[in-house]
């Protein structure tokens, strides 16, 4: 599952349903902050009307009327204007930047704790460097359009209001001549909000191609550099980073073409208001001071009318990353809670697989009515050739996915009805790709079980045979271990991770093949720690190694996805035409030091105790 994509053609009141929807989401938690924002922005519009009304008496009473008395005042009233403007202008800055980043890190907050609830299907089908990098550049459109909004509403409307109403005071038909410059700049903001609509989406895409291929690099700098692929991948890199260059150049060309517009109708309006002006003075001897008066309201009400118009430009930007993100935070995980799911109780923990059909997404069956129990309090190993299934299995008893027929259940109880939570809370999961996670040996063991003390995280990595080590490193188990345990062996994070699984200490044990990255030292120390967690709860073991297998209770083989065989491995190899005993000796003809008769076990375990199978 990928993130939809959708038209750039707007749908009717688009943008006032998504702002709409961005302020019943956040308003409440800013009435305070508004309120002083709006406020703020009030005495600022009213600041910039008043400095074009006090030219008329500057210009009338002082140079005009000669009224030199009313010098002091007139300056004292154009320095409490602009010093009440400047502080009005902190005040409402402040104010949206610190509601801006705390829409930001809500958003943050809020995409994360949504994506924790989508199942791994949705992770499987996108690119996480993309999606990173698609939330990092989208969620700031949240916040660019509430503060963009008000910003323009309480602040640049009201003043370009406030000045117009200052031009039509002095000189009201020469304030109606101007106005025509109205409908080709509607006309030009209109057009360009289409164009940039369409060329952000794509700048956006492209951007997350861009940060998602360069996470990809530096993840695989091992491969990268064992198969010389420097070269290969500079030139994608090249090649994301000038179609990115390209859409950014492209946005930038069709939003500022705005600015000439704007400029050249606001040059018109000037000169004809200037030259409306001398014709004036030089037929009349009327004061010059309402038309000054009025040419200061048109200079100071350019910058506002530009702003609007520039606003709605990037109020559609912003639109498009706004979208993106809703487009997230609306899809709904398909593997949710059924309403009357119950909490798994785990009285003795048999597993039990009846009848399980399973399809990845537009993919052929993967399992064809599998069926099979994992009894309580024993080891169930599952062996099988490579994409037989065998990782679906345990993929499904998490309910990383949902089957498509038959049922998986824990003592009776379907997975399917009851809470995630309580069956992944009921179960402890070694993978065969051990991750861990920024933060100390500490941290990552105690994500087993929060509540986790020391003593116990200690005592789980003395039984995963990790303790040694951990205690070698600079600062023992409080030591950094960098992305995915860069500075730790791949056995060192393997017998890490089997030790978060020990910490659990869950009725059910989950090992895909969880000693897979161990040397033969290791696996033998390892194996026999794991020996005494398994005692006492159900283990299913995915398993390559025969020292694994022939310790099992139950041997399930699978084959293209069914069950072929079951039983112990003695009474498997007894039958040396079953697919168990075939798989043994064909590995042991390529070189696994599996000699002599198959069927004779002993003799068996001890010469490849620790091979591969």
């Amino acid at each position: 599952m990928t993130v939809g994509k959708k038209s750039n053609k707007p749908e009717p009141g688009e943008v006032i349903a998504v702002l709409k929807r961005i302020f019943a989401e956040n308003g409440r938690e800013y009435v305070g902050h508004y309120t002083l924002t709006v406020i703020c922005l009030l005495i600022s519009a009213a600041t910039a009307g008043l400095a074009a009304w006090i030219m008329q008496p500057l210009v009338d009473e002082i140079f005009v009327a000669q009224r030199y008395d009313l010098a002091p005042v007139i300056c004292g009233g154009i320095i409490a204007i602009f010093l009440i403007r400047g502080l009005a202008t902190y005040g409402y800055s402040v104010t949206l930047a610190k509601i801006g980043n705390n829409v930001v890190a809500r958003y943050q907050k809020r995409i994360f704790q949504h994506l924790m609830r989508l199942g791994v299907d949705f992770f499987s089908d996108t690119r996480s460097g993309r999606l990173a990098a698609r939330i990092n550049e989208n969620v700031a459109g949240i916040r660019d359009l509430m503060s963009m909004t008000l910003r323009a509403v309480a602040g640049d409307l009201v003043t370009l209001i406030g000045l117009i109403g200052v031009m039509v005071w002095q000189q009201p038909y020469l304030a109606a001549s101007i106005l025509i410059i109205g409908p080709p700049l509607v006309w030009a903001v209109n057009y360009i909000m289409r164009r940039v609509r369409s060329v952000t989406r794509e700048s956006v895409n492209i951007n997350s191609h861009l940060i998602g291929a360069m996470q990809e690099a530096v993840q695989g700098i091992a491969v990268v550099k064992a198969f010389t692929m420097e070269d290969q991948l500079s030139a994608r890199i090249s090649q994301l980073v000038d179609q990115a260059e390209g859409r950014y150049n492209k946005i930038a060309r069709v939003s500022e073409r705005l600015g000439p517009i704007t400029e050249s109708l606001a040059g018109f309006a000037v000169a004809s208001v200037i030259g409306y002006a001398s014709y004036k003075a030089s037929t009349t001897n009327h004061p010059p001071g309402d038309v000054l008066a009025f040419i200061t309201a048109l200079l100071l009400a350019y910058d506002p009318a530009r702003r609007l118009a520039r606003t709605q430009v990037n109020v559609e930007r912003a639109l498009v990353n706004a979208r993106m993100i809703y487009e997230i935070l609306d899809l709904e995980p398909r593997q949710g809670d059924a309403p009357d799911a119950a909490t798994l109780s785990v009285r003795q923990g048999e597993v039990r697989f009846e009848d399980v059909s399973f399809s990845y997404a537009a993919g052929q069956p993967v399992l064809h009515g599998v069926s099979f129990t994992a009894a309580p309090g024993r080891t169930t190993a599952i062996v099988g050739a490579s994409g037989a299934g065998k990782s679906t299995l345990v993929a499904l008893l998490q309910r990383f996915y949902d089957v498509d027929g038959g049922a998986i259940t824990i003592d009776g109880q379907d997975v399917a009805a009851v809470t995630k939570q309580s069956l992944r809370r009921s179960i402890a999961y070694v993978s065969q790709q051990p991750y861990l996670f920024e933060g100390s040996i500490r941290d990552n063991i105690r994500y087993g079980r929060p509540d986790a003390t020391d003593a116990e995280i200690e005592l789980a990595a003395r039984l995963a045979a990790a303790d040694d080590f951990i205690r070698q490193q600079p600062q023992g188990y409080d030591t950094e271990i960098g992305e995915n345990g860069a500075t730790l062996s791949g056995g060192q994070r393997q017998r890490v991770s089997i030790a978060r699984a020990m910490v659990r200490n869950a009725p059910i044990l989950l090992l895909d093949e969880a000693t897979s990255a161990l040397d033969n030292e290791s696996e033998a120390r390892v194996q026999q720690a794991l020996n005494e967690a398994m005692r006492g709860r159900t283990t299913i073991v995915i398993a390559h190694r025969l020292s694994t297998v022939v310790n099992a209770d139950h041997i399930v083989v699978l084959d293209q996805g069914r069950v072929v065989e079951q039983g112990t491995h003695k009474g498997l190899m007894a039958d040396p035409g079953s697919v168990y005993a075939r798989f043994f000796r064909y590995q042991g003809d390529n070189g696994l030091g599996l000699v002599g008769d198959a069927a004779d076990t002993d003799r068996t375990e001890l010469e490849v105790k620790g091979s591969d199978i």
